[in-house]
C-alpha cells in the first residue's frame, strides 16, 4: 500500500458525502490509505483552546464531533473505522488547514459547495481557495444538481479521463496525472485542445468536435491548417507519455475557440477532466487559478482534477 493517502475533506453535507465516496473509491484503485479530514467549526475550536489553556480537567477529553461519528456509520462501525482508513479533526481556517494537510497527499477530494454555501453558487469559496493554493492535486466533485445526461457531443467522452492540454505550455505534471488516472482505471486518455482561428461566416463554432486517434494522424485529413497543426503539437508532446504508458489508449481532438466549454461538455460523461492549475510563467507566489481550470470548475458537470504546477509551487 502507498504511503501517500488520498484525504477526503468533508464537513457532514450531502455535498461532501458525494466527495467522500469518490474519494474512497479512489483509494481503492490506487491501493493506498484514505484520510478523511474535517476543519472544526468555530465553536469547537474556541472550546478546544479554552480547555487548553484552562487545563480543566472537569471537562470532557473529547469534545462532541458529529461529523467524526457520521463518518464512522458510513465507513465503519459506531466506534471504529475500517482499515486504511483514518479520521482528523482540523483546527484553522478550513482554506489553510486543508492546504497545509494536503502537503504530503496523493490528492484532495473535496465538494463544490460546503454546508453552509448558498445553493445558488455553482462553486464555493473553500472549494476555490483550495484548488488554487494546495501543492497537490485537488478534485472537485460537483453536487448532485449540477448533474446533467450526456448529450451527443459528450458521449464521446463517455467513461474517458478528459485532459485539456496546451500543448506548449501544460505542465508534465499535468499530463503525467491524467495518464496514472486513465491507468488505474484502465481507459483511454483523451486530449483536448483549443486553436484560435479567424473569423469566418462559415464557421460554427458549436459543431462537434472530432476525436482522433493516433493511426488517425498518418495523414493530411480534411482538417483546417490550425486543427491539423494542433494535432501535430498535441501528438509530440503525448509522445513520452505513450512510451511510459504503453497500455492506455490516447484520443486526440482540437476544437476551435474556447477550450473551457469543450470540457465542460465532455464533463457530463466523462470519468475525470484534468486541467492545469495556472499558466507555467506565473510566479510560485501567484494564488491566481488559470481561466480554464476557473471556468471549468464552476460549470462542470463531474468530477475535475486541477493539478499545480509542482515546479512552481515547491
Amino acid at each position: 500500500m502507498s504511503n501517500t493517502p488520498v484525504i477526503a475533506a468533508v464537513d457532514g453535507s450531502e455535498h461532501s458525502l458525494r466527495a467522500l465516496e469518490w474519494a474512497r473509491k479512489e483509494a481503492v484503485r490506487h491501493d493506498t490509505g484514505l484520510l478523511v479530514a474535517h476543519v472544526l467549526p468555530d465553536h469547537a475550536q474556541l472550546y478546544a483552546g479554552r480547555r487548553a489553556s484552562l487545563h480543566d480537567a472537569s471537562e470532557p477529553q473529547e469534545f462532541a464531533d458529529p461529523v467524526r461519528d457520521w463518518v464512522r456509520s458510513l465507513l465503519g462501525d459506531d466506534s471504529t473505522l475500517p482499515d486504511g482508513v483514518t479520521y482528523e479533526a482540523l483546527e484553522g481556517s478550513v482554506a489553510e488547514a486543508l492546504r497545509v494537510i494536503g502537503s504530503q497527499a496523493r490528492m484532495l477530494v473535496m465538494g463544490s459547495r460546503g454546508r453552509g454555501g448558498f445553493a445558488s453558487l455553482l462553486l464555493g469559496s473553500n472549494s476555490r481557495a483550495v484548488a488554487s493554493t494546495a501543492a497537490c492535486p485537488v478534485v472537485v466533485v460537483p453536487h448532485a444538481e449540477r448533474g446533467a445526461h450526456p448529450d451527443a457531443d459528450a458521449e464521446q467522452s463517455a467513461g474517458r479521463v478528459v485532459l485539456g492540454l496546451h500543448a506548449a505550455e501544460t505542465p508534465d505534471d499535468v499530463l503525467t496525472y491524467a495518464f496514472t488516472e486513465a491507468a488505474v482505471r484502465g481507459t483511454t486518455v483523451q486530449v483536448v485542445s483549443a486553436y484560435a482561428i479567424p473569423p469566418s461566416p462559415t464557421l460554427v463554432m458549436d459543431s462537434p468536435f472530432a476525436v482522433i486517434p493516433p493511426e488517425g494522424m498518418a495523414d493530411e485529413g480534411d482538417g483546417v491548417p490550425a486543427e491539423r497543426e494542433m494535432l501535430r503539437s498535441q501528438t509530440e508532446r503525448l509522445a513520452p507519455l505513450r512510451e511510459r504508458f504503453p497500455d492506455v489508449p490516447v484520443e486526440q481532438a482540437a476544437v476551435p475557440g474556447d477550450p473551457a466549454g469543450r470540457l465542460v461538455i465532455a464533463s457530463r460523461a466523462a470519468a475525470l477532466v484534468v486541467v492545469g492549475r495556472h499558466h507555467p510563467r506565473r510566479t510560485a507566489m501567484s494564488l491566481a487559478i488559470g481561466s480554464v481550470a476557473h471556468a471549468v470548475l464552476h460549470h462542470a458537470h463531474g468530477p475535475v482534477a486541477v493539478v499545480p504546477t509542482l515546479k512552481d509551487d515547491a
